[in-house]
């Protein structure tokens, strides 16, 4: 009697996920996570207010397949910054960043998710900084001081910049946590050369970016 009422509510089960297919989806649908929080246009609008334009060359190779987030890199500046906050940023100072994680979502066959946090200057003082990178060009391609197109225009909020560097496409957002992701949709990963220079907008930091 018991395996007989087991088989008929086997089969009702069965009746059930086939004319009614989102109930199995139901559970995944329950436990997905919620899309990522539209960065606001005033909040973007703000902090595009705090930067200037500054531009700096990676000191080493980055490599998608060899960082994992929290792996640090630094790079240098290329030009004299004069931050709104009345600090200056000489030519030559370190700027700190991170590897992490990409909370853009945006699709791809490899990512690799970049945040700068500090400027190292040359007396050993740490600035703790937000950037937001608009623009990149290889190393070949000479400084950016000279590519007035790569340059932050101060009014830009957004970048998404295909095929940044040999099949790597560049986005980034002010406002944003992160200074910008690259993705390769043609690649197992994502090679940023040593020397690659990088258009910035940047400022002393001020409080916690949203994600």
């Amino acid at each position: 009697m018991k395996r007989e009422a087991a088989i008929s509510l086997s089969i009702a089960v069965a009746s059930l996920a086939l004319l009614c297919p989102q109930f199995l989806h139901a559970g995944s649908v329950a436990g997905a996570q919620p899309a990522k929080r539209a960065v606001s246009a005033d909040a973007q609008k703000r902090d595009a207010g705090m930067m200037v334009p500054a531009q700096a060359a990676l000191a080493k190779e980055l490599d998608s397949k060899k960082m994992q987030p929290g792996h640090k890199f630094q790079a240098v500046l290329s030009n004299v910054v004069h931050l709104k906050s009345g600090l200056e940023l000489p030519r030559g100072t370190i700027l700190l960043g991170m590897v992490t994680t990409d909370q853009m979502e945006v699709k791809g066959t490899s990512r690799l998710a970049l945040r700068f946090t500090q400027a190292k200057l040359k007396n050993g003082k740490v600035i703790p900084i937000m950037a937001t990178i608009m623009g990149i060009s290889p190393p070949a391609y000479g400084s950016l001081d000279n590519q007035t197109a790569n340059s932050w225009d101060g009014k830009t909020l957004q970048m998404d910049q295909v095929d940044a560097i040999s099949g790597v496409d560049l986005h980034s957002a002010i406002a944003r946590r992160n200074s910008g992701v690259f993705v390769s949709n043609k690649k197992d990963d994502v090679k940023l050369s040593a020397g690659s220079q990088m258009a910035l907008a940047i400022a002393a930091q001020q409080g916690d970016h949203q994600s």
